[in-house]
């Protein structure tokens, strides 16, 4: 029974960690949003106006596009450290929103920065329906 148990557990941990595909870490951000905002639709047009708007936190990092581009299909820069940043885009780097854990601490580091507050369920959905759904 408690080998059993240890096993669901790391199942469960090891799934979390890793969503597989982008299009599957945005159903579990549209599902998270959900619960917290019923009828809760995602929109690729605010996940737009997310990414480009100027929060005013920072003046260094205004907005995610400061380092990602205004075409995160593209190679970006960090605006501070000037160290190269691989596209943000799903459709130009494979890789991207592949690892739940990864994507969060990225989304913890960068919505500190940008934003000044942790992000929402909403707008990570949003977002990632934006750059999944093609800029």
């Amino acid at each position: 029974m408690k080998q059993a148990l240890s096993i669901l557990l790391w199942a469960t941990t090891a799934l979390a960690a890793h969503a597989g595909t982008p299009a599957e870490l945005l159903a579990e951000y549209r599902l998270e949003a959900a619960r917290e905002h019923a009828g809760f639709q995602t929109s690729a047009r605010r996940g737009a106006e997310f990414y480009t708007r100027e929060f005013g936190h920072s003046p260094r990092l205004p907005s995610c596009a400061s380092c990602h581009t205004s075409d995160p299909r593209q190679n970006g820069r960090h605006a501070v450290t000037d160290k190269p940043i691989q596209p943000l885009s799903p459709q130009a780097e494979t890789r991207r929103f592949t690892d739940r854990a990864k994507v969060e601490k990225w989304f913890r580091r960068n919505c500190s920065e940008v934003v000044g507050r942790p992000c929402t369920a909403m707008e990570k959905a949003d977002l990632l329906a934006w750059l999944v759904g093609g800029q």
